[in-house]
């Protein structure tokens, strides 16, 4: 038998562990240098940029890289790359979310679903793309993805049709924020 009261907050603890390391880590004075760095790489620097930029603790990281690989690689191609590279680790969060956070959460929807009015409102057919919807908003935002990645989750929507949002919105999230450096 699972024992439930051992993991019932593993996740949730982990994820505010790796939100004190990422604090600490921008507190260290060759950090910023080391990631830097990773802009030298070329593409793989963008790929790279791309798995950093879907999370709230790392997107400041995949920024700087973005904005350095822009100055020397065609920004088009370095956005195709980053897309690429955020939609892998979109969907290394949404397993992650599917397969652990989903029963961190689901006891506590449920218990807020089945004891109020929500139920008969979520299941409304004007009621069920909002979920969708909102996630992809809060993906192509600077919110964190994992909470938009949550509600895709919720949505039950279909694998390709999760990785094409999420590299639409990435791509334009990304294009968006690389402009906005050039501009400056």
């Amino acid at each position: 038998m699972h024992n439930h009261h051992h993991t019932k907050y593993r996740n949730i603890i982990l994820f505010v562990v790796g939100f004190i390391v990422a604090i600490l880590l921008f507190r260290i004075p060759g950090f910023k240098l080391f990631i830097q760095s990773i802009g030298g790489l070329g593409y793989l620097g963008a790929f790279i940029a791309g798995l950093l930029f879907v999370s709230t603790f790392t997107v400041a990281m995949s920024s700087i890289i973005l904005a350095t690989l822009s100055q020397s690689l065609p920004v088009p191609l370095v956005i195709l790359v980053a897309g690429i590279g955020a939609v892998i680790g979109d969907l290394l969060i949404f397993r992650f979310i599917k397969d652990n956070v989903a029963d961190d959460i689901m006891p506590i929807y449920n218990e807020l679903v089945n004891r109020s009015h929500i139920r008969k409102i979520i299941h409304t057919k004007y009621f069920s793309w909002t979920l969708p919807v909102m996630g992809t908003i809060i993906l192509a935002s600077p919110l964190p993805d994992e909470l938009g990645i949550s509600l895709l989750s919720l949505s039950q929507i279909r694998l390709l049709r999760f990785l094409l949002i999420s590299w639409a919105s990435h791509t334009l999230g990304m294009s968006i924020m690389v402009g906005a450096i050039n501009f400056l």
